[in-house]
């Protein structure tokens, strides 16, 4: 006969009695995470609705937001050239000025570089070096990436030279400059008036020719930049244009940064 104590304990009918349920805190736990991850996954869901999150291309990028802000400043520029046109006409209709008056506002729209402007014109195109230039002269080190781009104080260097050589009117790329224009570059981009512009670079100056081009081979700085032209290669050329037009600025006059000295 066994001992009571070895064997198992029978209810009324001889079978094992039911096990008493017990809680365990690691069920719930485990619920609750399945739970929590239901919730990521519906969010996760409803966030995409169909489009790969992991991946940019859903994403704005800057650089499209740059050039959609640069496509529309152009729109804005070509429809308020159209307006200032109309605007002209009217007043040029009957605006009760004096020869006098209307000779002086035609000089003062000339300076300003809001109206058209013909004669002999030079252009001058920048580039960036091809990207995998050596130096092709002895003594030279091999160039780093900023020798072989653009950079602001070359386009700076190269309007200045033509304004000191006389020019009577300046274009840069498609827009005509003015005395508050600022020629700024960000990276190998050039931002002009709201515009972004990619090499290579079109300067375009109406003056004397011979003038226009002594002014540029006496510029100090571009002479600097002519040894990066003839050691790795930077874009450099000039030509003469002949009778051209340049357009007139199109865009706003006021000033948003300029504050009058009190």
């Amino acid at each position: 006969m066994s001992n009571s104590a070895d064997s198992p304990r029978t209810g009324p009918t001889g079978s094992a009695p039911a096990r008493r349920s017990r809680f365990r805190p690691v069920r719930v736990l485990t619920a609750g995470v399945f739970a929590l991850a239901g919730l990521l996954f519906f969010t996760s869901f409803n966030t995409a609705k169909g489009t790969d999150i992991r991946t940019d291309t859903s994403l704005l990028k800057l650089s499209d937001l740059i050039q959609e802000r640069s496509r529309k400043n152009g729109e804005l520029d070509e429809s308020n050239a159209t307006l200032r046109e109309d605007v002209d006409s009217l007043a040029e209709a009957d605006d009760g000025r004096t020869t006098a008056e209307d000779e002086n506002l035609a000089r003062l729209e000339g300076q300003a570089g809001t109206q058209k402007v013909k004669g002999e014109a030079v252009t001058v195109t920048l580039n960036d070096a091809p990207p995998n230039a050596t130096a092709k002269l002895p003594g030279y080190p091999e160039p780093q990436p900023d020798y072989l781009v653009i950079h602001q104080q070359d386009l700076q260097a190269v309007v200045n030279a033509l304004w000191k050589g006389g020019a009577q009117g300046i274009k840069v790329m498609d827009q005509r400059l003015i005395s508050t224009s600022a020629v700024r570059c960000v990276g190998n981009t050039l931002i002009l008036q709201g515009r972004v512009y990619s090499p290579p670079y079109k300067i375009q100056a109406v003056g004397d020719p011979d003038k226009l081009q002594q002014a540029l081979a006496d510029s100090p700085t571009i002479q600097n930049y002519m040894v990066y032209v003839n050691v790795y290669g930077l874009g450099w050329k000039v030509t003469e244009d002949g009778p051209v037009t340049l357009p007139g600025y199109s865009g706003t006059v006021d000033l948003h940064y300029a504050k009058p000295v009190e």
